[in-house]
């Protein structure tokens, strides 16, 4: 039978991994159902809500409009414009929302993403074709990018597009994947909260963390409303005291009276107090280099003695309690 509860636990774990342009994201615990309540509407604003830049209009001295063709060029100007919606653009100043570039290619020669890079903007794509010219062609290009969200079509702004421009597409987002994945999770003997995983990949315009969040500020933005106008504000976690025999896991390990070689293989591991053992459990604690079984085995013997048994879990309370005053502990250092 479930607990009767008078309050929803707030989320407290957050953590996160970035490689190149693909982040990993876990938050936890959610109450059952909250995940997919609050990871869902994220990955909608991450997509929809993420600022991005591309090339809206095109002028080829020479050429009247996308069907022609260039002298010179292997690639019609249809399959042009094709290959130069795939470069993905960066404004350098970001306080500019729109740039006009110009360009001149004189054949041969074979015309790639890195080409297009100027003082103005930058090209997260550099290796991407574009186009080829033979001896013949010269190509005179200027080309307008602007800074938007998501995708719009052109038909929504070809009144704004210069005399003599080409108009295009505008696919302004930077990302090109973004799932989360809901995982139940134990908590307090309760299996039934959820940890949410979000993977983020974009396209090099922007950082997947700060795409992130990005989106959440923007999420948060259109519940402020609400706040305004009923004068809510958000759950504030009350002060916890810790119960007096939790004090002993403020002391330094040395407290433990271990054998020089177990205390001395903690000490490279840079643990200082005994609260750090009991928070990272035994999986984390065998996982420390040069701590054989010996070692262990008085580790874990010297901890119940203390009162804290390793093999049940903290109430997640008391867990928040313990970390906070070892952050302050080292703050203080």
């Amino acid at each position: 039978m479930n607990k009767i509860k008078t309050t929803l636990l707030v989320p407290t774990d957050f953590s996160y991994t970035e490689e190149g342009n693909f982040a990993r994201i876990e938050v936890s615990p959610f109450e059952a159902g909250f995940g997919v309540s609050v990871a869902h509407p994220i990955r909608r604003t991450i997509i929809s809500s993420t600022l991005g830049y591309a090339p809206v209009a095109l002028k080829i001295e020479g050429v009247k409009h996308e069907f022609d063709s260039l002298k010179g060029m292997l690639e019609d100007v249809a399959s042009f414009i094709i290959n130069l919606k795939n470069i993905r653009f960066k404004i350098k100043d970001h306080q500019k929302n729109e740039v006009k570039v110009d360009y001149t290619f004189v054949g041969p020669k074979e015309i790639k993403g890195e080409d297009l890079i100027t003082d103005e903007v930058d090209v997260v794509t550099p290796n991407e074709y574009i186009a080829t010219l033979n001896e013949e062609a010269e190509l005179k290009l200027s080309l307008i990018i602007k800074k938007g969200m998501g995708f719009v079509p052109v038909e929504n702004f070809r009144d704004e597009i210069p005399e003599g421009y080409i108009g295009l597409d505008a696919y302004f987002s930077p990302i090109k994947k973004v799932v989360y994945n809901i995982e139940n999770m134990l908590v307090e003997d309760d299996p039934n909260f959820e940890k949410v995983i979000f993977e983020i990949e974009t396209d090099g315009q922007i950082k997947p963390i700060e795409a992130f969040k990005n989106a959440v500020n923007n999420y948060l933005n259109q519940f402020a409303v609400f706040s305004k106008e009923f004068n809510l504000e958000t759950a504030k976690n009350e002060s916890f005291e810790l119960p007096e025999e939790y004090n002993i896991l403020f002391e330094p390990i040395e407290k433990l009276n271990l054998r020089s070689r177990s205390f001395n293989a903690l000490d490279r591991a840079g643990i200082k107090y005994i609260g750090e053992l009991v928070l990272m459990g035994k999986e984390k604690i065998s996982n420390i280099k040069n701590l054989g079984t010996k070692s262990l085995e008085e580790i874990f013997e010297k901890l119940e003695e203390k009162g804290f048994s390793l093999s049940k879990p903290l109430k997640l309370d008391i867990k928040k309690a313990i970390e906070e005053k070892l952050a302050q502990l080292k703050g203080e250092e």
